[in-house]
């Protein structure tokens, strides 16, 4: 049996689909349907049905999955003993897309100097990733999953914070408190697509309604640097929004956590346990390195703010 074969229907399996499969693997639906009707003939057996959904594996195509699994763990070993220390090859990265803007693409290129073989992909989705159909080789998620075979690893807690752009402070009345809260404009998600309870931030501040959402917290970080009205941001995100600074800091502070999830069945691979460790190690460098300028910008600010008024006396 030819492992690229299994390989081929590992990825139809999991997506589903010829065309979906074959622009992972870098292939035209047309040859991908010759590949597997050559492991179906060369197995004597069906290994798809065709549905109007796509391709869904039938009990014989099932029963193959573990035994083409097991070869691609051993594909892999055997890769990995053949490059020696060096990690190559590509890593699909599923992140929430505050995490993939702001976090992954520094740790990225770090992770490309050191190991110029590796192929990084980041995929930024408003929602859970399947690693069960291999839609990500690992994921970064905001809660802890309570279901499913996935290996769960907590990489680091990380903070936020109400925040607006200085502009639209200096249009509005001082805020003080959260009472002096009232009537200003937020900024939030948009409630029915929130896909994980970690996201509602809103609700811990008071606010029970934003004037302007977004499915997405790029979007709505820049609607806060724009001058929109106020809203939850990271703390490691504030860096790349100048002019946005935080509001009421000591009264409402969200403390969340990143969590690194892997297929339970990936354990056997060394490759990849060394490139979550690096993920993992990575991602707490990098978002202590932003949280701590935001502090650092914020003692200037403050600093300044005493000399203009020790000036003024």
């Amino acid at each position: 049996m030819d492992w690229d074969d299994l390989r081929i229907f590992l990825a139809v399996a999991r997506e589903e689909s010829l065309s979906r499969a074959g622009r992972r693997l870098g292939m035209d639906a047309s040859t991908m349907g010759r590949r597997v009707a050559r492991l179906e003939t060369a197995l004597g057996r069906v290994l798809f049905a065709k549905t109007p959904q796509g391709y869904a594996l039938t009990p014989e195509g099932t029963a193959l999955i573990p035994h083409a699994e097991a070869a691609e763990t051993a594909a892999h070993a055997a890769g990995e003993a053949l490059t020696g220390a060096g990690l190559t090859g590509q890593l699909r990265i599923g992140a929430p897309d505050g995490c993939a803007n702001y976090l992954l693409p520094q740790l990225a290129a770090r992770m490309m100097r050191d190991h110029p073989g590796l192929e990084i992909q980041i995929v930024a989705l408003p929602r859970v990733f399947n690693l069960s159909r291999r839609e990500a080789d690992m994921a970064i998620a905001v809660s802890r999953p309570r279901t499913g075979r996935a290996t769960v690893q907590k990489i680091v807690d990380y903070q936020l914070h109400l925040a607006a752009h200085e502009d639209y402070l200096r249009r509005h009345p001082p805020i003080r408190s959260r009472a002096d809260l009232r009537g200003h404009s937020m900024i939030g998600y948009i409630p029915d697509m929130i896909f994980d309870r970690e996201l509602d931030y809103l609700r811990e501040t008071g606010a029970d309604h934003a004037a302007l959402t977004s499915n997405s917290v790029s979007v709505q970080l820049q609607a806060i640097r724009a001058g929109a009205g106020l809203g939850i941001v990271h703390d490691f995100a504030i860096p790349f929004a100048p002019g946005v600074q935080r509001v009421l800091a000591g009264d409402i502070s969200l403390r969340r956590s990143f969590w690194l999830l892997r297929p339970g069945d990936d354990m056997r691979s060394g490759r990849l346990a060394r490139l979550a460790e690096e993920i993992a190690q990575g991602l707490r460098r990098e978002l202590g390195r932003l949280e701590a300028q935001v502090q650092m910008q914020e003692k200037r600010t403050l600093d300044e703010t005493i000399c203009r008024g020790n000036a003024g006396l």
